[in-house]
């Protein structure tokens, strides 16, 4: 069963207990064997993710399209109109209108202050650069190991967040 993240705040994984992080390793390593394996399973079937980014062609946006797809989401990409200089109540409208249309939202390349004023509205699990490199997720899929190649690995612990957000 996935980690759940309910009463952790998803934007500051590099503040995560290690206890999660154990429980967060432990569900990409299942999700790692159950792909060798030829076992997946689509447990996000039916649910909607925004991807809120300039690009949809950007390596970050593929990785998270990707590891969201191959749970069984769907993915819209959605070019972000709100800029650090929008009023809050932009921002609030904005956020709460994305928390009705989607299950969850992605939001790369916007600034922390931004994304952390669209999670407070949205209502819905709202990710701040999940995908990207430099997250601390990416750290995490250093320790999966095992010869698997390290794009791999930073999917499968992605999936793994996924999973334990919207349990």
């Amino acid at each position: 069963m996935p980690p759940t993240f309910e009463h952790f705040n998803i934007l500051a994984f590099d503040q995560m207990p290690p206890l999660q992080v154990s429980a967060l390793l432990l569900d990409a390593r299942t999700l790692q064997r159950a792909a060798e394996a030829g076992l997946t399973r689509p447990p996000l079937r039916g649910k909607n993710f925004g991807l809120l980014c300039e690009a949809d062609d950007d390596a970050d946006a593929a990785l998270f399209r990707r590891a969201a797809m191959e749970m069984g989401a769907r993915v819209a990409h959605i070019r972000p109109s709100l800029l650090e200089l929008s009023t809050p109540q932009e921002v609030w409208h904005t956020a709460r209108m994305l928390g009705r249309l989607y299950d969850a939202l992605e939001c790369q390349g916007m600034a922390p202050a931004l994304v952390q004023q669209v999670s407070n509205a949205a209502g819905v699990p709202v990710y701040g650069g999940v995908a990207s490199k430099n997250h601390p997720t990416a750290m995490l899929a250093g320790l999966l190991g095992d010869g698997t190649p390290p794009a791999d690995n930073r999917r499968f612990v992605l999936q793994a967040v996924l999973l334990g957000t919207m349990a």
